[in-house]
C-alpha cells in the first residue's frame, strides 16, 4: 500500500496522539533537530521551484510550443488509462474474494498482492520479450498456422502506449485491490443479506451496496496508481513514450538545460498535486471508526460449477499477468544464461545496492524518530505544522527530487571546495555530488513518509503514563526514548527499515540521475542491460530486485492477515 495511505490509516488508529504527554518537557535541541530534519526533507521540493523560476536560459516558450503538449498528452493518457484499468481490475477482484467462495479463493486473496513485488519496468521488459516478433508467442503462432513472416498476419505492437498501460496497471492494481477489499469488509454482512432478501441479484448488490461503499477507496487507490504512473521512468523509456518524466531526462541530459528540466519538474509537481487533491476528495467521506457492536462478518456465498471456475479465472488473470509472466520470462532468461550470474559488475551492483539502501534505510528511520519525537516533545506549533509536509517527498517523482537535490548539493560542494582550496591550497573536488551521498539523500527524502508513518503510529500506541513515569524517576528525554519507547516500538521501527530498504532497491529515476560515474545498482543494471536488448544479463539483477520486493509483500500480507476479520 502507498505509504501516504498507510500513514493516514495509522494516524487514525485509536489512541494515536496519546504519546503527547511529554509535550514541552524536552530540550530545545529536540525542537531544533526536528526543524532541521523537516527542512532537509522539504528543501529539495522548494529548490525545484527556485531553479524553475530562475533559469539560466529560459526555454519555457520553446517547451510550451513544441514538447510540452506532447508530454502532457502522453502522461495524461497513461495516467487515466492506468487509473481506470487498475480500478476495474482491483475493485472487481476485491469484490469476488470478499463476497464469494470459489476454487482457490483463499489463496488468490493473497496472491493478488504479489505484483507489488515486481517493479513496473521489469514487467515491461518481460512483456516486450514475450510479445516481440522473436518472442515465444509469435514463434508459436507462426509454427501453428504456417505463417512465414510478419506480412502474413497482424499482431499488436509490443512497445506501444496501450501496452504500457497494461504493464503499469498490472503492477499497480493491488493499490486499488487493498483499499477496496477493506472497504467491502467494513459494512456489516447483514446489509448485504437484507439486499438479497429484498430481491437484489449479485449485480444489484454490487452496484447499489458495494460500489457506493467502496467508491472513496477505489478513487483513492486509482489516484495512487495514477501518481505512480506519472512518476514512472523505466516503462516509458523502454517503450519510447515521451512523458513528463522522460522530458526531464532529455532536457537535462541531452539538451543540457537544467532550468528547463526544473520547469518540467514543476509541471509534474502540479500534476501530482492535482492527483493528491483527487485522492483526498475521494476519501472525504471515509471514516475510520468501528461500530459500538461487533459487526456481523460477511458470509461468502459459494460459487459452484462454471461460475466458480470463471471467478477463479478472473482473479487468476491479473496475478498471472502481473507476477507469473514477469517471473517466468526473467527466470527463463536467467536459467538459459547461467554465466550471467557471474557476469562482470553484478556483484559490484549488488554490493552498491545493499550498502546504499541500508545506509538510506537507517538514516531515514533515525531521522523520522528524531523528527516525530522532537515534534511531540516540542510545545511549539511550527514543528507540528511542518510534520505533515515531510510526507510530500513520496508524492514527488524521483526525477523531480533529483533536480531539487543536485543543484543545492552542487552549490554546497563548490562552496566547500572553494573554502578548502583557500585554506589549504588543495582542491578536494566534488565531495557530495561526486559520491553516493546524493543518492542516499534522494532515498531519504523520497521514502521519508514510509518511516514517518511507521514511527508516528508506533508512538501513538504507547500510553503517555509510561514515559512520564520514566521522567519522574529522573530519566531525560533521550533516556525515556531509549528505555521506554524503543523496546515497545522495535517491531514498527524494524518494519519501517525493511520497507524503506525495499523501496530504495527498486527506485530507478533518482538513482539514474544522481549516481556517481560508473556506479551501478541492481535497478540501474537491469535498466541498462535491458535497454541494450540484453535481457539475459539483466535477468539475475531483476530476479534479485523481485526477491527483495517479495519481502515487502510478505510484510504487507502479514499485516493484513492480522487485521482481517
Amino acid at each position: 500500500m502507498c505509504p501516504e495511505q498507510i500513514s493516514q490509516e495509522i494516524r487514525a488508529l485509536p489512541g494515536h496522539g496519546a504519546g503527547d504527554g511529554l509535550r514541552g518537557q524536552g530540550s530545545p535541541l529536540w525542537s531544533l533537530a526536528a526543524l532541521a530534519i523537516a527542512a532537509l526533507v522539504i528543501g529539495p521540493i522548494l529548490a525545484v521551484g527556485w531553479v524553475a523560476l530562475h533559469p539560466v536560459e529560459n526555454i519555457w516558450p520553446h517547451l510550451m510550443a513544441n514538447a510540452m503538449p506532447r508530454y502532457l498528452a502522453n502522461t495524461g493518457i497513461l495516467a487515466f488509462g492506468v487509473g481506470a484499468l487498475s480500478a476495474a481490475v482491483g475493485a472487481g477482484a476485491a469484490w469476488l474474494v470478499v463476497m464469494y467462495r470459489f476454487p482457490g479463493s483463499r489463496l488468490l486473496e493473497w496472491l493478488l498482492l504479489a505484483p507489488l513485488a515486481i517493479p513496473a519496468y521489469v514487467g515491461a521488459y518481460a512483456l516486450a520479450d514475450f510479445l516481440d516478433y522473436s518472442g515465444p508467442l509469435q514463434i508459436a503462432l507462426r509454427e501453428a498456422f504456417g505463417w512465414q513472416s510478419a506480412r502474413d498476419y497482424w499482431f499488436p505492437a509490443a512497445r506501444s502506449r496501450s501496452m504500457a498501460i497494461l504493464v503499469l496497471a498490472g503492477a499497480l492494481y493491488p493499490y486499488v485491490y487493498l483499499l477496496a477489499r477493506a472497504a467491502f469488509r467494513e459494512l456489516s454482512g447483514g446489509s448485504y443479506e437484507v439486499a438479497r432478501a429484498l430481491g437484489a441479484g449479485p449485480w444489484a448488490v454490487f452496484w447499489r451496496i458495494g460500489l457506493p461503499l467502496a467508491r472513496p477507496a477505489i478513487a483513492a487507490g486509482a489516484a495512487i496508481a495514477m501518481m505512480e504512473t506519472v512518476a514512472d521512468f523505466g516503462v516509458v523509456d523502454y517503450f519510447g513514450i515521451q512523458t513528463l518524466t522522460l522530458g526531464i531526462f532529455s532536457t537535462w541530459l541531452e539538451a543540457g538545460n537544467a532550468g528547463g528540466a526544473a520547469q518540467i519538474s514543476l509541471v509534474m509537481l502540479a500534476t501530482v498535486g492535482l492527483l493528491l487533491a483527487l485522492e483526498k476528495h475521494g476519501r472525504r467521506k471515509a471514516r475510520y471508526h468501528g461500530s459500538a457492536r461487533q459487526p456481523r462478518p460477511v458470509l461468502r456465498a459459494p460459487l459452484k460449477g462454471a461460475r466458480g471456475w470463471l471467478a477463479t479465472a478472473l482473479c487468476t488473470a491479473p496475478f498471472a499477468f502481473g507476477f507469473v509472466l514477469p517471473v517466468a520470462v526473467i527466470g527463463w532468461h536467467a536459467s538459459a544464461n547461467p554465466e550471467s550470474w557471474f557476469g562482470p559488475g553484478l556483484l559490484r551492483a549488488l554490493w552498491h545496492t545493499l550498502a546504499v539502501c541500508s545506509i538510506a534505510a537507517v538514516l531515514t528511520v533515525a531521522a523520522a524518530l528524531a523528527l516525530v519525537y522532537g515534534t511531540r516533545l516540542s510545545g511549539r506549533n511550527l514543528p507540528r505544522r511542518l510534520l505533515p509536509l515531510t510526507t510530500l517527498g513520496y508524492a514527488a517523482p524521483g526525477a523531480v527530487l533529483a533536480v531539487g537535490i543536485l543543484f543545492p548539493l552542487a552549490a554546497l560542494d563548490h562552496r566547500i571546495a572553494d573554502t578548502w582550496l583557500a585554506l589549504s591550497g588543495h582542491d578536494p573536488g566534488l565531495l557530495l555530488t561526486g559520491s553516493a551521498a546524493a543518492v542516499v539523500l534522494a532515498y531519504l527524502v523520497r521514502f521519508f513518509a514510509v518511516a514517518e508513518g511507521a514511527v508516528d503510529g508506533a508512538f501513538g500506541r504507547i500510553s503517555p503514563s509510561l514515559p512520564m513515569a520514566a521522567r519522574s524517576l529522573g530519566r531525560s528525554a533521550s533516556g525515556a526514548l531509549g528505555a521506554v519507547y524503543m523496546p515497545l516500538m522495535r517491531g514498527s521501527v524494524g518494519s519501517g527499515l525493511v520497507l524503506v530498504f525495499v523501496d530504495s532497491v527498486k527506485e530507478l529515476p533518482a538513482t539514474m540521475l544522481l549516481r556517481p560515474f560508473n556506479f551501478e545498482t541492481l535497478a540501474t543494471r537491469v535498466h541498462e542491460k535491458a535497454s541494450l536488448e540484453n535481457l539475459g544479463d539483466a535477468a539475475p539483477a531483476a530476479l534479485l530486485v523481485m526477491a527483495v520486493g517479495l519481502v515487502a509483500v510478505a510484510l504487507l500480507a502479514r499485516a493484513n492477515l492480522r487485521s482481517a476479520p
